[in-house]
């Protein structure tokens, strides 16, 4: 099967329209280009970077609102930042993750960074995920793209920008529809819940027949952007984003959601050349909320007219401020100094009816608050062909509950980071770093009690999370190729990790646990251009993760969620100035290492074909049609690690969703 998987990656990646423009502006972190421009299918933005960056996979929830791994980690071990915002979903199973709150209509930008070297940013483990938002632009613009595919998936979208250089806005809105993909074997996503899910313990958890053919999700957007410059040295950025989604389903869950609404808010102030210790001074401010819902109702397990539905309501709100400064302290050495501070609340309670109405009223996250305030400062030194960044940043959190038996938690933390980059020639460069960052454990690993008002899945005792890293890597660039490899090496204490029991077994509770952990692996990616017209771009990505010992009462040392050896590669032919046919393929190897103790389950390797052209008829009109998955395969990419609530069997099998199968589709844009 490696030979099989390895031979496959020479030939050609992706899924679901997700064409992205990849560019590596530095040998520290990679940028996607255009997101906004070339993202006009969907608007899952955790499938166009799975897909697109080597280091990144996705975890299958659902038809939208997917979660990604980076480096192996995923959840809160991952900062998501929206123009300089973090952001924070409400649901504790990971239906609204993050990176699912802000839509590729609305993206500009991305930078990934991997490793610990932010300190700007609150709790940066593995890396963080820096998305920067369209901008207004002067004059008058406007942008109208749709799109249609398999599965009557349904998208359209508009925006308008406009004004002077002293005073921009803009105002975008989208919406898309889709009814349930099939996988290679045609079968849908309640199909695949009714066919994999077996036994009398968990039959209740099969769609009704009047849902069973439901949509798979609706999602609309908006965001809204003023700019003003008040003088040439001073500028005010306001902006809000508005996410409403309805009727998620949630095939390997008990629940789906109901809705899922979020709004984010945020105000950027920056003055510059105020002075010789200030070349700029910036305040932000920022806010976001999110309230999700989720449901028994499209399942047998509600009963008739679900007059036995069980609702789990949560909402989380997170507000935040932040001031910083730089200057030059001598040439080419520039210091930024800052102070950082925020609030989380999250709260969830249950509501049942007719049998279920016990339930009603008991919290499964009660009014947690989590209150941070910190301090950093970032070196730059630039001396001709070195460059090294020296980062610190010190944290103070507090995280309490109003649950009387429940503990209040305190955590402070010293983060440092050193990174630097040497051009040895002009078309070769190496560079490393090694760093430390924590991040403190979130409510629900704290505090979350389940629906019988008594089980406590957290823990509410646990340790921050620290990650001590080193980075090694080199880059080659020359007049028709680069060539880029990483190299980590991240030993984790205290590492937040879940211990699942069996089902049917009794839970004894307290699941999450602090661990010894190491993660390490590498990265290559290139482009290699024959000419003009024809060129290949490629890129592979490992990771292995172990504990240093087992879980108490478990002998599997595998760490959950590291994918094996996953690469793409891709030939593209520009025929025609902004025209372009690709062809690609994306191929990983079979889970030979995982955690089956905690739920994981072997996967096969796999190899997906996919293709797209995309046309210019004028300038300002662009049309893309595309076959992903051309030859129809059955396949899965995410595995099923208990830390999502995921349906078993009366045998602890845990259900696995299939990606999609063979999926045309055609989109169109037109610019002004």
């Amino acid at each position: 099967m490696k030979k099989t998987i390895l031979l496959s990656l020479v030939a050609l990646s992706s899924i679901n329209a997700q064409e992205v423009s990849l560019e590596n502006i530095t040998v520290t972190s990679t940028v996607i280009k255009d997101v906004s421009g070339e993202e006009v299918k969907s608007a899952d933005l955790a499938e166009a970077l799975a897909y697109k960056v080597p280091s990144i996979n996705l975890i299958r929830r659902s038809g939208i609102a997917n979660d990604i791994v980076l480096r192996g980690q995923n959840r809160d071990n991952i900062n998501v930042l929206v123009d300089g915002t973090k952001t924070y979903g409400a649901c504790p199973n990971r239906m609204d993750p993050a990176i699912s709150h802000v839509l590729t209509d609305n993206i500009a930008d991305i930078e990934i960074t991997e490793g610990p070297y932010d300190v700007e940013n609150f709790g940066t483990l593995s890396g963080a995920v820096k998305i920067d938002t369209v901008k207004p632009e002067e004059g008058f613009h406007g942008n109208i793209n749709a799109g249609f595919g398999s599965w009557d998936y349904r998208k359209g979208g508009i925006s308008l920008t406009g004004g002077t250089k002293k005073v921009r806005g803009l105002i975008s809105v989208s919406g898309e529809t889709s009814d349930q993909y099939k996988d290679g074997d045609g079968k849908s996503l309640a199909q695949q819940v009714k066919d994999q899910v077996t036994g009398t313990n968990i039959a209740g958890t099969q769609y009704k027949n009047e849902y069973f053919n439901m949509d798979a999700y609706t999602k609309k957007t908006l965001m809204a952007k003023i700019y003003a410059d008040i003088t040439d040295d001073q500028e005010l950025k306001l902006s809000y984003i508005a996410n409403r989604s309805e009727d998620i389903m949630y095939p390997s869950s008990k629940m789906d959601a109901l809705w899922d609404d979020s709004n984010l808010y945020n105000a950027d102030y920056k003055i510059k050349n105020i002075g010789a210790f200030s070349k700029e001074l910036s305040f932000q401010l920022f806010k976001s909320d999110v309230d999700h819902p989720m449901s028994t109702k499209y399942r047998n397990s509600s009963g008739t007219s679900s007059v036995n539905e069980v609702i789990s309501h949560l909402k989380t709100d997170f507000t935040g401020a932040k001031v910083k400064n730089s200057f030059d302290i001598v040439e080419n050495y520039e210091l930024t100094v800052g102070l950082d501070g925020s609030q989380r609340l999250w709260d969830g309670s249950y509501s049942g009816y007719g049998m279920m109405r016990g339930i009603s009223g008991r919290k499964s996250i009660d009014n947690a608050k989590t209150t941070n305030v910190a301090i950093f400062s970032e070196l730059n030194q630039n001396l001709n062909k070195l460059n090294i960044k020296y980062g610190a940043r010190y944290d103070s959190t507090r995280i309490t509950s109003d649950r009387a038996s429940q503990q209040d938690n305190n955590y402070q933390a010293l983060s440092a980071n050193a990174f630097a980059t040497y051009g040895v020639s002009d078309s070769f460069e190496v560079f490393g770093g090694a760093g430390k960052s924590s991040r403190v454990p979130d409510a629900r690993e704290l505090y979350f009690v389940s629906s019988n008002g008594t089980t406590q899945t957290g823990t509410d005792n646990l340790e921050q999370t620290t990650n001590y890293e080193i980075d090694l890597g080199v880059k080659f660039e020359s007049d028709n190729a680069t060539l880029k490899i990483k190299t980590f090496y991240s030993m984790l204490k205290d590492y937040i990790y879940y211990k699942a029991t069996n089902y049917g077994a009794n839970v004894m509770g307290n699941n999450f646990v602090n661990l010894d952990a190491t993660i390490y692996g590498g990265e290559i990616s290139g482009e290699y251009y024959f000419n003009d017209e024809f060129y290949t771009d490629a890129g592979v990505a490992y990771q292995r993760g172990q504990k240093d010992s087992a879980i108490s009462g478990q002998t599997n040392k595998n760490l959950a969620n590291i994918t094996p050896l996953k690469g793409t590669v891709a030939l593209n032919y520009d025929y025609l100035k902004g025209s372009t046919a690709r062809a690609e393929m994306v191929a990983a190897d079979k889970w030979s290492n995982y955690d089956s103790d905690n739920g994981e389950q072997e996967l096969a390797g796999y190899a997906i074909l996919n293709l797209k052209v995309t046309h210019q008829f004028a300038k300002s009109f662009e049309m893309s049609v595309g076959l992903n998955n051309a030859f129809d395969q059955t396949y899965a990419i995410s595995n099923t690690y208990k830390d999502l609530i995921l349906l078993q069997s009366a045998g602890d099998e845990v259900m696995l969703i299939n990606e999609p199968g063979r999926y045309a589709y055609i989109n169109a844009s037109y610019k002004f």
